[in-house]
């Protein structure tokens, strides 16, 4: 879809002494005593402006720079974002918010042409309700005026000077330290209450897991080259033991998971979307169901809200409007479930998906390259995919964890709308190794392996884009999970064309919402030539070829299965969904129609395939849930990366090999 105000520091305490102008402080920040958490005496790598920085305002502030240091990377992981705010209006690295500059967005699921229930069964449903207004911020969201208050530092400087920025929220701290009466220890131990009031959170439960996952960086340490290109480095302290008590203290309401599917490692509370009757007999916002024993569970799909927290779960539990089963908040890594797993949430654009997968919702903006996501956030999603994944069988890989935009339009008529979030600034590759399922090179694989997986450095990887603020004008430059497909080794050269996104003639652009010549990281290719510093995949019925140097290459071989049409064919149809044979409907369930998409697969040609399933059509277009039943046929399908979009064929169709 789209922390509890404390009084400033009095003259007479030992935090009053205030970070006035960054240049001094950094300037100063030599005749320090060390501090707990400076860098690795062993990393060879002297102190960076930033590392200088922390070491300053845990001095100035009395907070242990090895906490400050932790909870600037669960909040930013470091990067500064050149002073552009995150999704929730937080800015640098401490992600001080103010979000009264930074809040916007329009409804996720009520722009464009996509029909987020995706079933053909029933008449297209486009929902019209609009974001509703912020009227009041909660603390949450305007910390940074608070440590305006607290440094005596302008909001603008605390907004785009790193330095006074760490010294706001080193003040944050002390301040939350000293309302609970808890001594300015130098044992980050002592400062598990003021963290988890830092989170803003205002529950217990999403409070203790954002503190828990601070003092899990604490213990395992990190260290990190910036979007500055500075080194900041954080020792290990595997035995810290923090004093959780503290929690009780407080003051935050105890929050009730109830009734929720969810990890106990995060922070999830239940907000149900209605299943209710109304208008001229239509009723909404999901179906109820009967997964995983009326049918698997196999796809978790990825998508961002394009809207504010509050207005997004106001969309949910709106029975006019559709549904997803949970949705997750940038500043802390909170969850809120709206439907069980059992029943079919209306949020992918393809019935078919929908019916075989849970849809996550993330605080954020697709064509905003700087409205960036917390660590926080990518956490607690990655908690909770596993957790989800385990409990019903689904693989941690591409094909299986799907953003929005890799889901196939169902229909011909459908492709062109299909959504494209979270979209190019999603890192997919953080995400799977917090997933504990890192993109790497398949040990033991030859040089010219058949088969390529995608992986650039999101950092460094800098494809120009254009129409984040209007058509034609560049986004910013920012990192990005993907490569561009050219159809010749020359960036000179046209891009690959795209007839189903692109329709008549498949010209591709570099717009920010044209997937049609790109290659998203951990998405699996065969190999069509190696020429140089490129490299060639079949995609989309074409060859395609994208940059891959070897001195930083954009994708590592791997293995895997391949399918080609079986000999004798020309040619095979690609479909948007796998449905069974017009034979296998029982009496009083209408046939739905196998229809290929636009979209040939030519002899000649390998795809990277995934699981054979049975083709499968869950028939549920009445609010009575005495007629829905669940078709399974015997027609088998192949799901395969055929473009930027996963797509199926017929298994009776190809023949299957190996790379």
């Amino acid at each position: 879809m789209r922390g509890t105000a404390t009084d400033p520091l009095r003259p007479t305490d030992p935090g009053h002494k205030r970070l006035r102008r960054a240049a001094g402080a950094l300037a100063s920040a030599a005749l320090l005593l060390p501090l707990l958490g400076a860098a690795p005496a062993d990393s060879g790598a002297s102190a960076t402006r930033l590392q200088r920085a922390f070491a300053t305002a845990a001095h100035e502030y009395h907070v242990p720079q090895s906490l400050l240091l932790a909870v600037s990377y669960l909040q930013s992981r470091w990067d500064t974002h050149a002073g552009a705010p995150s999704v929730t209006g937080g800015y640098g690295p401490m992600h001080l918010t103010d979000a009264r500059t930074a809040l916007g967005g329009a409804p996720h699921h009520s722009e464009g042409a996509e029909d987020a229930r995706g079933d053909s069964a029933r008449p297209p449903l486009h929902p019209t309700t609009e974001v509703p207004k912020e009227t009041e911020l909660p603390p949450r969201l305007r910390t940074l005026t608070r440590a305006a208050e607290l440094t005596g530092l302008p909001a603008r400087q605390l907004r785009t000077d790193p330095a006074a920025n760490v010294a706001g929220g080193a003040a944050l701290l002390a301040a939350a330290q000293r309302d609970l009466a808890e001594p300015l220890s130098a044992d980050p131990a002592d400062w598990y209450g003021a963290v988890a009031r830092f989170s803003g959170a205002d529950d217990t439960r999403t409070a203790a897991a954002y503190a828990d996952d601070v003092y899990d960086v604490l213990r395992t340490g990190e260290e990190r080259t910036t979007d500055e290109g500075q080194l900041v480095a954080l020792a290990a302290h595997p035995e810290l033991a923090p004093d959780t008590a503290q929690l009780r203290r407080t003051g935050l309401r105890k929050a009730s998971a109830v009734g929720t599917e969810c990890p106990a490692a995060v922070s999830c509370e239940w907000i149900p979307a209605p299943y209710e009757e109304f208008g001229q007999g239509d009723y909404g916002n999901h179906d109820l169901g009967d997964r995983p024993a009326g049918q698997d569970i196999r796809y978790i799909v990825v998508h961002d809200t394009e809207g504010a927290w509050n207005g997004v779960l106001t969309m949910v539990q709106d029975p006019t409007y559709v549904s997803w089963n949970y949705t997750l908040r940038s500043t802390d890594g909170h969850i809120a479930q709206h439907v069980k797993a059992k029943d079919v949430a209306w949020h992918a654009g393809n019935w078919y998906v929908n019916a075989k997968s849970i849809g996550l919702e993330h605080e954020g903006f697709l064509a905003n390259p700087d409205a960036w996501y917390t660590e926080a956030m990518y956490r607690a999603s990655a908690r909770l995919v596993q957790y989800l994944a385990a409990e019903y069988g689904i693989p941690l890989d591409r094909q299986h964890i799907l953003g929005h935009d890799t889901v196939p339009g169902p229909t011909t008529s459908a492709v062109s709308g299909m959504h494209t979030d979270p979209g190019p600034y999603w890192d997919w590759r953080h995400y799977f190794e917090l997933l504990g399922s890192p993109f790497e090179r398949a040990a033991g694989v030859r040089a010219d392996s058949g088969v390529v997986t995608i992986r650039p450095d999101y950092a460094s990887n800098r494809p120009t884009y254009t129409g984040c603020v209007s058509s034609g004008q560049a986004c910013a430059a920012h990192g990005s999970s993907e490569v561009r497909l050219y159809s010749q080794p020359d960036t000179a050269s046209a891009l690959v064309k795209d007839i189903g996104t692109n329709p008549p003639d498949g010209t591709s652009t570099i717009n920010v919402n044209d997937v049609g010549a790109r290659a998203s990281t951990g998405q699996q290719y065969a190999v069509a030539e190696r020429r140089g510093d490129w490299t060639a995949i079949w995609f989309l019925g074409q060859k395609a070829w994208f940059q891959n140097p070897a001195a930083n290459p954009t994708a590592v071989n791997a293995t895997g299965a391949l399918v080609t049409p079986r000999d004798g064919l020309t040619e095979i149809p690609v479909y948007g969904r796998a449905y069974p044979e017009a034979s296998a409907y029982p009496a009083g369930v209408p046939v739905q129609a196998v229809s290929p998409l636009p979209y040939k697969l030519p002899a000649g040609q390998q795809y990277v395939a995934g699981e054979k399933v049975p083709g499968e059509y869950y028939y549920a277009v009445k609010f009575d849930t005495s007629s829905h039943r669940v078709v399974v046929g015997k027609d088998q399908y192949y799901e395969i990366q055929f473009g930027h979009r996963v797509a199926f064929v017929r298994a009776d169709d190809v023949r299957l090999t190996t790379s």
